[in-house]
This record gives structure tokens, C-alpha cells and sequence, in this order.
């Protein structure tokens, strides 16, 4: 099926929808009989019973004509308004009991008619759940469901997806289901099933052959043996079906049920359009970035694109060793340096995402892929010992994240995205009882790059410099965001932008024994006005001028009002580290 797209039809039967509370069409015959014995017999048990032990030989003591859907649905419901509500109960969804609805089944058959996979249904079920899973994928089939329709219809090659539906429509007089109804087809459906049985390979699901004596006459008729045939074992066990496969030399697949044949079916062809692709070099991944960004139909595709790129990361992280007793400053550099060039390609795609979601439409998305980046920093400590600066440097792909989408969010004056990013995103702390911390404090810089450890990497030539952590964030990003930043001023003043709002949040949401505000190059000397002030505070005064009644720091810092006063005390906490030249 991955090797011939649109070569194999699929046959369903009622075993794929009575997992979805369908039942079958006898089943309603039977049910609807029981009723006539009730409302024409109220008081007679026995009446009631015969009815349910027998259907067939009820009716013909008790009612005119033989039994049969069309005839029962005549007799109890004359008009076409009236067989709507008397089968509804059976057929459309009851809002309550989550019954009725299209299976997991329906859902990966749907999916695999969207990728080209399958185009043609057939279909013995009177239930419209095939063609409810198609059109929530965004298909709209060509649904064949009386014979006449036959002649009118699009050639099978030509249509994206058709559902012929062999027995009718539930809500149609002519539906077949009794064994009178089940022996001859018209010849308008034998042709048409003549045409597929000779064309196209066949898989079925939940349909045992022990009662469609027409359609068992198709397979008898049908000579080609071009394509095979496969069959789920649950409904191939009787004896029409053992013959059937040994005529068309079928194989039997092993499924417990259709949920699972379908569900597998389409992981297997995933994994093999996967295995067949080339790998995605990131030129590619971002050019189909900005191809999925703005479309919803694409949503799912921008989902996977990005969460593929992050469990990249994700293993990496999870696969440095953390526990080395000869660890070096070069280990701790090499350490660093690997998780670097193993989230460019992560980076890459969220600094695009980020800086062309103009409306922060993906917000959540960018949340979730810095949730599973801090997640897996932050994963269990294994027994024995460890080296901290290994351990911490698991948190680097998450800082590298969270301070590129962050940088870029000012740049496009998107802080409440940024706002999001730093306290939805949150962290079990395993040193406090595994409390819940935010990201701006799970990842507080001076916390996860200590300035003296950083100081002392040998990529730095052994120079005891005394820039903060946070300068080896700005260094390695640059090349991340260069094509945002071309010249240098304006990526640190981005940068700077950024570092100084990441203080204002800490400081808005300072735990007892947490870090205080961040330090960084955004307060050194050069950063100083004559006033007193600073010159990222300058810039965010402006972006406070420019804010409407929805400007996102209201609450966070108190309205404008009073958002003198909590600049000023940010001020004065992070002028004491007034020293980075």
C-alpha cells in the first residue's frame, strides 16, 4: 500500500462500526420488530418474546408483507421526516455517552485516504461515520449509496476518495438487509464491483461474508489476481471467508480488532515515508516552517516538524553522561559546545516561527518546545555520584531556547509572548519537594551559568574575565540570529531589551530564597544614563507609553500608574552589579 498509493480499496463491514456503537442492520431489524411487538401487544410478555427469539417468524404471524428494512421503516414511519427520527437513535451521535461518533478505525482510515493512501470505501454499513471521519480531515468523498447513482458518478481513478455504500444509507427506504434483500445486486452495483475487484488490491475489515450472498458472488466472479488481498482475522474465521481467501490466494492479518489493523497500518506507512525521505537539511525544514505557519490546515505538519526537531535535542540530552570523576573544564566546554551545535537546527526553526507569528497565533506551540526542552534537563538524578557542571549543562538547550524565541519577541514587540514563554513553561524542582517553578527561575542564568563557571572554559583562552554567564548565551546565539540582527548594535540592544525584561519578571515573582533579578551585560557601566537610568529601561519606558488598556505588564507590574515606582526598585536591585564594561 505505501509502494502503490491508491492501488488497494478497503472493504469495512459492521465489525468496524459496532465498536463505535453502530449496530448492525439486523440488529436494527430486530430491535424495530421487538417495538411492534411491544406497542401493538402491550400486555402480552409472551408476544414481546417470540419477537425477540424470532423476528422473522413474528412478523409473518403477526404483520402483512415480508420483513424487511424497507418494509418495516413503511410501516412505522410513512414519511421521510419521520424515518429520520426513528433512526436516529440508532445511527447519529447521542451528545452523552460518546457513542456513535467515528472510531479510532475511522479516523486513521481517514488519514490515509488524505495522504493518497486509499481512495476507494466500500462499505456494507448503513452509518455515515466513514464519511463524518473523511470530512473532518478536510475531504469531501463522492458517496455512492443507490445503484442509479452509479452512472452519474466520477471515474474511481479520477475522484480523491469514494465511498460506495453497498447496502444504502441508513435513512434511505432502499437499504439492503435481510437474506432476500443480500442475494442479487442490481446490475449497475455488479459492474461496479466487477471494476474494483479487477483494478485494485483489497483489504477488509469487519465484514465475515456470512450473510452479502451477492457480494460473495463478486469475489466468485472476479478472474484478476494482479493485486492480493488482506484480510483481518477477527471477521475472515467462518467458512465463506477461508474460501474466499484461498480463492483470491488472500493473506490473514493479525489485528485484535479495526481500531488496531487501521491505527497500525498508518504508523507503519508513516514510519516508511520517514525512512524513505531524505533527511531534512534546515534550509528545508524552515522553508516547509514558513510554508505551515500561516495555513491551519497545516497545523498538524507544523506540530510534527517542530516536535521532531526537538526530540532531536531531547535525546541528546538525555544521552550525556553526567557522572565522569576525571571531568575537566575542557569536558564541561566540550559539553556545552555539542548541545550548541545540536539545537542550531531547533533554534533555527523557532526563531523563524517566532519572528513570523505575527499574531502569536503558535504561542503554545513555542511553550511546548521549550516545556520538553527544560524537562529533559531537568530529568531524574541516577543513583550515585555526579558532576554538577555536567548536570547543569543538560539546561543549556532550554536557556538557548527560551533566550533566542525571547530576544526575537522583543524585537517584534510581542512581550506577552515572552510573558508566556517565562511563566507557563514550569519546572519540578526536585531540591524544593518538587515544587512547581517557572521557567524565568527554573532557568535563572545565574543559576544555570555561573559567571565563574563559564569564566573558566578554555574557549575563552584562560582569561578570568568578569562578564556575566549570560555573555556566553549573547556569543553563541549570534550566529542563530543574524539573519534578524545583521549588525552587532542592534542584536545586543535586542538582547539587552530582553535581559532587562527577564529581570522585571523576577523580581515581580521573587520567591523566598529564589535569585533576584539576573545580572548581565543590559547593567553594565557603558549601560548607564546621566540620569540614572538605564538604556534598555529607556526602551521599555517607551513600549509602557505606547500601551493600550491590553498592554500585557498590567497586572504583572501594576498599571501604568504605579509603574514608576516598580522601575525605580528594579533599578536599585540591579545597580549593584553595575561592573561589566
Amino acid at each position: 500500500m505505501y509502494s502503490q498509493p491508491g492501488v488497494y480499496a478497503v472493504l469495512i463491514g459492521s465489525g468496524v462500526s459496532t465498536g463505535a456503537g453502530i449496530p448492525t442492520g439486523w440488529g436494527v431489524v430486530k430491535d424495530l420488530v421487538k417495538r411492534i411487538a411491544i406497542a401493538s401487544n402491550p400486555g402480552s410478555p409472551d408476544s414481546v418474546s417470540a419477537a425477540e427469539e424470532d423476528p422473522e417468524a413474528w412478523w409473518a404471524a403477526n404483520a402483512d408483507g415480508e420483513l424487511g428494512y424497507s418494509s418495516l421503516l413503511k410501516s412505522l414511519a410513512p414519511t421521510p421526516a419521520n424515518r429520520q427520527g426513528l433512526l436516529a437513535g440508532y445511527f447519529e451521535p447521542s451528545g452523552t455517552d460518546g457513542t456513535r461518533i467515528p472510531s479510532a478505525a475511522h479516523e486513521a482510515l481517514a488519514r490515509l485516504v488524505k495522504r493518497g493512501t486509499v481512495r476507494v470505501i466500500l462499505t456494507t454499513n448503513f452509518d455515515r461515520l466513514t464519511e463524518q471521519a473523511l470530512e473532518a480531515e478536510g475531504i469531501a468523498p463522492q458517496v455512492i449509496s443507490r445503484p442509479e447513482a452509479v452512472k452519474g458518478m466520477a471515474p474511481l481513478a479520477h475522484a480523491r476518495a469514494t465511498v460506495i455504500k453497498l447496502h444504502g444509507d441508513y435513512a434511505d427506504l432502499e437499504t439492503r438487509n435481510t437474506p432476500e434483500e443480500l442475494e442479487q445486486y442490481p446490475a449497475e452495483w455488479n459492474n461496479l464491483l466487477d471494476q474494483v475487484f479487477d483494478q485494485y488490491g483489497l483489504l477488509i475489515s469487519g465484514w465475515s461474508a456470512d450473510w452479502d450472498t451477492a457480494l460473495v458472488a463478486a469475489f466468485d466472479r472476479a478472474q484478476s489476481r494482479r493485486y492480493p488481498l488482506y484480510w483481518d482475522r477477527r471477521s475472515s474465521k467462518g467458512t465463506t471467508s477461508g474460501r474466499l481467501l484461498s480463492l483470491r490466494a488472500g493473506h490473514v492479518v493479525e489485528a485484535a480488532d479495526a481500531d488496531e489493523l487501521f491505527t497500525n497500518l498508518e504508523t507503519s506507512i508513516e514510519a516508511l515515508e520517514r525512512l524513505a525521505e531524505p533527511p531534512l537539511t534546515t534550509a528545508m525544514a524552515i522553508a516547509r516552517l514558513k510554508r505551515y505557519l500561516p495555513d491551519p490546515v497545516h497545523r498538524i505538519d507544523l506540530y510534527d516538524l517542530l516536535m521532531d526537531a526537538t526530540d532531536r535535542v531531547v535525546r541528546e540530552i538525555g544521552d550525556q553522561p553526567i557522572s565522569d570523576p576525571n571531568c575537566t573544564w575542557e569536558l564541561v566546554d566540550e559539553t556545552y559546545t555539542a548541545f550548541l551545535r545540536s539545537s542550531i537546527p531547533l533554534l533555527r526553526l523557532l526563531t523563524t516561527g517566532v519572528w513570523h507569528d505575527h499574531e502569536g497565533e503558535h504561542s503554545g506551540l513555542w511553550c511546548e518546545v521549550l516545556q520538553r526542552l527544560l524537562s529533559a534537563g531537568n530529568a531524574p538524578i541516577p543513583n550515585g555520584s555526579f558532576n554538577q557542571h555536567l548536570r547543569d549543562a543538560r539546561f543549556y538547550p532550554a536557556l538557548l531556547a527560551l533566550q533566542a524565541m525571547g530576544v526575537v519577541s522583543v524585537a517584534r514587540n510581542r512581550d506577552a509572548d515572552l510573558i508566556r514563554l517565562l511563566l507557563e513553561v514550569e519546572m519540578r524542582d526536585p531540591y524544593r519537594n518538587d515544587l512547581s517553578v517557572p521557567a524565568v527561575h527554573a532557568l535563572h542564568v545565574n543559576a544555570r551559568l555561573d559567571g565563574e563557571v563559564v569564566n573558566a572554559l578554555p574557549r575563552f583562552g584562560g582569561t578570568r574575565w568578569n562578564f556575566p554567564g549570560s555573555h556566553m548565551l549573547k556569543e553563541d546565539l549570534r550566529e542563530v540570529l543574524q539573519e534578524f540582527f545583521p549588525d552587532y548594535q542592534g542584536y545586543a540592544s535586542a538582547v539587552h531589551g530582553y535581559e532587562y525584561r527577564v529581570g522585571l519578571v523576577q523580581e515581580a515573582t521573587k520567591a523566598e530564597g529564589a535569585y533576584r533579578a539576573m545580572s548581565g551585560e543590559y547593567v553594565g557601566e557603558r549601560e548607564w544614563k546621566a540620569d540614572g537610568s538605564l538604556t534598555a529601561e529607556q526602551e521599555f519606558r517607551k513600549s509602557a507609553a505606547k500601551g493600550a488598556r491590553d498592554w500585557p505588564w498590567t497586572g504583572l507590574l501594576g498599571d501604568l500608574k504605579n509603574l514608576e515606582e516598580t522601575l525605580l526598585r528594579h533599578r536599585e536591585v540591579v545597580s549593584k552589579y553595575k561592573r561589566w564594561g
